[in-house]
């Protein structure tokens, strides 16, 4: 399959990117770190326990110079706003079956030289019980892949963590996760997964 590029974002997509990199340096972030090479990796978006971390996320990317992307359903990319979701990274999905949806993704990096997939395995910004664990079922089957994303609130820095290869024994790799997460501090740590066990349950059997 031929390797697609992204096109360059349009002038509302480039304002709002300059207004939120302006808005996080306002508040005191900076980006730490280097973006690993190559930029074909799946970024796990965690901890996510307030919208700031949308905002300072593409702040931090946007000081990185990178542009990341993520899954939105199908209805946010028609008109009018959907050439302004695909430019800000958008890729629409269709959600109706969890199966097609990774294999979209999958699909998607076959296409694509350089892709970075930015997924919140929290799934959502309150208290959440364990991880949904599309992303680690997408990079086995892309063979690409995981880096951590950071937002330490008790630094206010920002970056990208190593390359983590996903070796299909879920519990050593996402090990290895919170090993780098393990020092960061979210906004609100009384709603983030901060144990193993906690994401694990019956998703174990299901990745060894």
């Amino acid at each position: 399959m031929t390797a697609i590029e992204d096109d360059p974002p349009g002038l509302v997509a480039r304002a709002v990117r300059r207004l939120l990199l302006l808005l996080y340096r306002m508040r005191g972030w900076k980006a730490a770190g280097e973006v690993p090479e190559p930029r074909r990796f799946i970024i796990i978006a965690a901890p996510h326990t307030s919208n700031w971390d949308f905002v300072n996320y593409l702040g931090l990317t946007a000081d990185l110079g990178v542009r990341p992307h993520f899954m939105g359903k199908l209805s946010l990319f028609r008109w009018p706003i959907g050439g302004f979701m695909r430019q800000m990274g958008g890729i629409p999905v269709d959600r109706t079956n969890a199966s097609n949806a990774v294999q979209q993704m999958v699909d998607e990096f076959a296409r694509r030289a350089e892709f970075m997939l930015t997924v919140a395995p929290e799934g959502t910004r309150g208290k959440a019980k364990k991880w949904r664990t599309g992303f680690y079922q997408i990079a086995m089957a892309a063979k690409v892949p995981m880096v951590v994303g950071l937002m330490d609130y008790g630094t206010k820095t920002g970056g990208l963590g190593p390359l983590i290869w996903p070796t299909g024994d879920f519990r050593a790799d996402m090990t290895r996760v919170f090993d780098v997460y393990k020092n960061c501090i979210p906004k609100f740590p009384e709603r983030a997964v901060r144990s193993i066990d906690d994401i694990l349950g019956t998703e174990e059997g299901a990745h060894g």
